[in-house]
């Protein structure tokens, strides 16, 4: 599939039913939800308590799928593509409890978060203690490969994290600074998580394709998620609308309605985003709305979305290759 033709697929399709997606790697992912379940395994009650609460709470799992799809779509045949898996959800998993202490976040995927039942210090250790879990079961992989991919992959998401601490309730964030937050804290994973069927199955020549594919839907997918957050009510999101707002955290489509807006617009914006004001967001969607920022930042998403489409054009024709075009085309035209 060559560019143009991977754009007409993913902008001109209706939003595709990922069931198919899911019901194809229903095998693989019910030995990864069991071998999760066996990793959470500790003498200390909390940390098992925490860890199912969160990890058994929901979500799409789309991350361990990846691992999945981009395996089976290089022709793996072993079964360290499960493990993988899991520590990919794993990573997740510590980054989420992380991300609530950090953002102060009482929702999470439609439930309280772990912080918010727990407390801040428990939510922070039992991450800590995912990501040492993550690294003991890599060690069973027996591959430095797959050693220097994730110990990059979890050093970069680390990154990530420090700079949208430091972007929180800065008004001044650029769309350069927003992209590369986005980049280092939610693509990498996903990144990884294709990269990882390269590696397995010895494919070089693939590992970059992969990389690109997972690097550009991650991206796509966060950007979606950015839109989302100013037009899906709680019970659809998962999560309180306004939420980023209420973090100071400026997101695409607020960059660049601020980008666009009159003095008296900015100032407004400029003040919800530093002290993370909610008053005026009513007024502050309805501006939002009007720029045509949500299909600004909606366009970035589906073109992001269409070099992930074009970066898998070497995988040879199969079931899991067009379901990675499935996910890439659900990742920008999806509600929640």
């Amino acid at each position: 599939m060559d560019h143009a033709s991977a754009r007409a697929t993913a902008t001109t399709k209706q939003a595709p039913d990922i069931r198919h997606v899911i019901d194809l790697c229903a095998d693989d992912m019910s030995a990864v939800n069991s071998l999760i379940r066996n990793s959470l395994n500790s003498s200390v009650v909390l940390i098992r308590q925490i860890s199912e609460y969160i990890i058994g709470s929901g979500g799409k799992r789309l991350r361990p799928m990846l691992v999945i799809l981009a395996s089976q779509a290089c022709g793996y045949q072993g079964k360290d593509h499960v493990t993988l898996a899991a520590i990919i959800e794993f990573i997740h998993t510590a980054t989420l409890l992380h991300d609530d202490v950090v953002d102060d976040s009482d929702l999470r995927r439609g439930k309280e978060s772990a912080h918010a039942v727990w407390g801040n210090a428990a939510s922070v250790l039992v991450g800590d203690f995912l990501y040492s879990r993550s690294f003991q079961m890599m060690v069973g992989v027996n591959s430095m490969r797959v050693m220097e991919v994730l110990a990059n992959t979890t050093n970069t998401i680390a990154e990530g994290e420090v700079e949208q601490l430091l972007n929180m309730h800065d008004p001044e964030v650029s769309q350069e600074r927003y992209f590369s937050v986005i980049e280092k804290k939610t693509a990498r994973l996903f990144e990884a998580a294709c990269q990882m069927g390269a590696v397995l199955t010895g494919r070089n020549d693939l590992e970059a394709s992969l990389a690109t594919f997972g690097r550009e839907l991650g991206t796509a997918f966060q950007v979606a998620d950015d839109v989302l957050d100013y037009m899906a009510d709680t019970d659809t999101l998962g999560k309180n609308s306004g939420d980023d707002l209420a973090e100071g955290k400026p997101t695409l489509p607020l960059i660049l309605c601020r980008e666009q807006a009159d003095e008296e617009s900015r100032r407004l914006i400029d003040e919800s985003i530093r002290n993370g004001d909610l008053e005026q967001l009513n007024r502050i969607i309805s501006l939002i709305q009007d720029s045509g920022a949500l299909d600004q930042a909606k366009q970035v998403a589906r073109d992001r979305a269409d070099t992930a489409l074009a970066a898998i054009a070497p995988l040879p024709p199969s079931p899991w290759k067009d379901a990675m075009e499935e996910l890439a085309r659900y990742s920008v035209s999806r509600d929640y």
